[in-house]
């Protein structure tokens, strides 16, 4: 069973910087696609990034590309997202998500279907 807890979220001046973790045990580290998600008050759910187990291919979306690394600590069993130069439109509720499969990039999107998620951690960030 896929299990996901994060941490690390918080309140955060723009500018800030923030690392996310996602403490994730019971997935299958050579085929699978772990990623995190972001969800603002009234907004849709949004992915921010994703890596593949298996070979470290990573993955970000415009929102945060050049601002967010997504990483893999083998030796904490964590994926960890850092992001730089926060802004208030950063502000969400962030969760770890996990697919049983590698992940898939159609016309540069993330397709995966992802079955197991955490319960999420707050990110404020204020101007």
């Amino acid at each position: 069973q896929v299990h996901l807890v994060e941490s690390g979220g918080g309140s955060v001046q723009a500018g800030g910087s923030l690392t996310l973790s996602c403490a994730a045990s019971g997935y299958d580290p050579r085929a699978s696609c772990l990623a995190w998600f972001r969800q603002a008050p009234g907004k849709d759910r949004e992915i921010v990034a994703a890596i593949r187990t298996q070979g470290g291919y990573t993955w970000y979306a415009d929102s945060v590309k050049g601002r967010a690394t997504i990483s893999q600590d083998n030796a904490k069993d964590t994926v960890d997202l850092q992001i730089n130069g926060l802004k208030p439109s950063d502000t969400a509720m962030y969760y770890c998500a996990a697919e049983a499969f590698h992940c898939t990039v159609v016309l540069g999107k993330i397709v995966n279907t992802f079955a197991y998620w955490g319960q999420g951690t707050q990110v404020t960030v204020s101007s």
